[in-house]
């Protein structure tokens, strides 16, 4: 099980179908402990993770029924790095397309497929006269 803790949010805009972060990843984050012991770098895992909460919350979503799609790394991201997460949310095909950026250059991206929540009716008793 991950222990999920978010990056310090310097600021955030958006609204509608696109949520922007800007994110400071501080050497302190234990996401870095270990990983790796030449160079430390931010585990993907850990960006994902972020995405998927940052995402399902902005649009609504449970955190827990967000399934990946497709993820990309293009470049490490190390401690004490400012990087924008940038969401777009696809109603229609229920999807967040997040990247991981700063500037021109681009960290990670992918697409998260998110599942709407089914709802189940309450079981009922059903009782019998004999």
């Amino acid at each position: 099980m991950i222990k999920s803790e978010l990056p310090h949010i310097v600021s955030h805009k958006g609204g509608n179908n696109l949520y922007q972060w800007r994110l400071f990843v501080s050497a302190d984050l234990a996401f870095f402990n270990g990983h790796f012991p030449q160079q430390a770098v931010l585990p993907g895992v850990t960006q994902l993770d972020w995405a998927v909460k940052l995402g399902c919350e902005a649009f609504g979503y449970s955190a827990t029924i967000a399934t990946l799609e497709v993820l990309k790394f293009q470049q490490l991201i190390l401690p004490d790095t400012y990087v924008d997460l940038v969401i777009e949310h696809q109603v229609q095909k229920a999807k967040l397309i997040f990247s991981y950026r700063d500037q021109d250059k681009r960290f990670s991206s992918g697409r998260i497929v998110v599942k709407p929540a089914l709802v189940t009716a309450a079981p009922t008793a059903i009782e019998s006269n004999p």
